[in-house]
């Protein structure tokens, strides 16, 4: 078949005649095949592993790298039917189903016709966006997390409108910034943070977390940060219906005024913006006027780690830092807040030096313990998160799975063989660590280069 589903055509090429004639002859080159399946077509694909999205929205990228202050007035053309279609074959199969009941299987059932007629009424203008359904997971320390649950095809929208953002604000997004972004996950988060504490001189680390984010954010302002780049009022509209939507809990609902629901497919990438212009962009600023010494910053979501040479620095920024967020309508959590003395000297420094750790920070789902420990010691995973990693697989450059963490080792789950993107450090890094003070793991699969590991600095 010459167009069918994922098939290429037989290669036809022309031959190429040796360069040089005679006995033995040259070799003849291997002719180049062509190219496989059908040029003109959009790569998208169905399939939930594939990451393929229409190429126009590439143009987009270029154009949003090439000008910063570029505002983007036509934006909703490109929720196509087969964007569409690749957000549908994006979303979970087994997900929880929102207010409407409809599962992903049911949805599937008719899906043409029915992304069709979603189509059609996003871009008329018809779509109405349903309330989220309230369910909350239990968190570590005992209380209640919410989560609001979208309807299928809120998801599916939403899941569009991210792909064509994120070709926009990805071009934006600074270097310390990882959690719900393509390719920068909480393992390059790592990689990032120990290249820089081995790197940087730092000697007190401020480990911030800003109380109830989600719930608290502000729709004035977001929706004033999103005008910076986004000039299509019906792509603003679109998202000024999820925020307002609200959430249904107990046959009771309660309309949207503040934040945004923990779940919904959009969430991430709102927040994410919200930080862009609240956070990372001052810090940049507050670094380049401010600081007298070294300074790294990691963002995760909304944790944040930022290692200072000096304590004057770490105290100043800190109290800047509840200042800043204030204007915006939010504030640190006065108990995962705190600053943490680090390096070769805040050992002996300490008050009550030699009778403990010095403390440790944390990012999500992975503790970095800072701890008196043996030379080369593997640090241990915090028992609270033994299960957050639990079943989950990276790959390292050979492409190999990585296997997921065991509950029991000896290592505390984070020193199995090719779980190398929790703590992978450079090997220079690895031989000034006796003097840094940092343990660090002995395999070298672990001590591979991190590609991505390059603190923003």
């Amino acid at each position: 078949m010459m167009h069918g589903g994922e098939k290429s055509d037989l290669a036809v090429v022309a031959g190429k005649l040796p360069n040089k004639a005679g006995k033995p002859g040259a070799e003849v080159m291997e002719p180049r095949a062509g190219a496989k399946e059908n040029v003109a077509q959009r790569n998208t694909r169905r399939t939930q592993s594939r990451e393929s999205v229409p190429q126009s929205l590439g143009r987009i990228r270029q154009a949003a790298i090439r000008d910063k202050g570029t505002v983007f007035t036509a934006l909703l053309h490109h929720v196509t039917p087969e964007l569409l279609d690749w957000a549908f074959f994006q979303l979970k199969k087994s997900a929880a189903p929102g207010v409407d009941g409809v599962t992903w299987d049911q949805y599937e059932a008719g899906l043409p016709d029915r992304l069709a007629d979603l189509h059609g009424r996003v871009q008329r203008g018809a779509y109405r966006a349903l309330p989220s359904r309230r369910q909350c997971i239990p968190k570590p320390d005992g209380r209640l997390r919410p989560l609001g649950v979208a309807a299928l095809e809120d998801k599916i929208v939403q899941r569009a409108v991210v792909a064509v953002l994120n070709a926009i604000y990805e071009a934006d997004f600074v270097g310390f910034s990882y959690g719900f972004r393509p390719r920068r996950s909480q393992h390059d988060a790592l990689d990032a943070l120990a290249v820089g504490l081995h790197r940087r001189k730092v000697g007190t680390v401020l480990d911030a977390d800003i109380r109830a984010f989600f719930d608290t954010i502000s729709h004035d302002w977001l929706m004033r940060f999103l005008e910076h780049r986004i000039g299509d009022q019906r792509i603003l509209r679109l998202i000024g219906k999820w925020l307002k939507a609200g959430v249904l809990a107990d046959d009771t609902w309660t309309e949207g005024t503040v934040g945004t629901p923990q779940g919904a497919v959009i969430s991430p990438l709102l927040a994410n913006v919200y930080l862009h212009y609240v956070y990372d962009l001052w810090v940049q600023q507050w670094r380049q006027r401010h600081a007298h010494g070294d300074t790294i910053v990691i963002r995760y979501a909304d944790d944040t780690i930022v290692g200072f040479q000096h304590e004057a620095d770490a105290r100043r920024f800190l109290d800047d830092l509840r200042e800043r967020l204030a204007k915006f309508g939010l504030e640190l959590h006065p108990e995962k807040t705190r600053l943490i003395p680090f390096g070769r000297y805040a050992q002996a420094d300490r008050p009550d030096a030699g009778t403990g750790g010095a403390g440790n920070f944390r990012l999500p789902g992975v503790h970095a313990y800072l701890r008196e420990k043996p030379r080369r010691q593997v640090p241990a995973q915090a028992a609270d998160h033994a299960q957050t990693y639990a079943g989950q697989t990276r790959r390292d450059k050979r492409g190999d799975a990585a296997p997921p963490a065991s509950a029991h080792s000896r290592t505390g789950k984070m020193a199995e063989k090719r779980r190398g993107g929790l703590l992978r450090l450079p090997r220079r890094a690895d031989k000034r660590a006796e003097h840094l003070g940092v343990p660090v793991s002995c395999d070298p699969d672990v001590a591979e280069v991190a590609p991505a590991a390059q603190p923003t600095a």
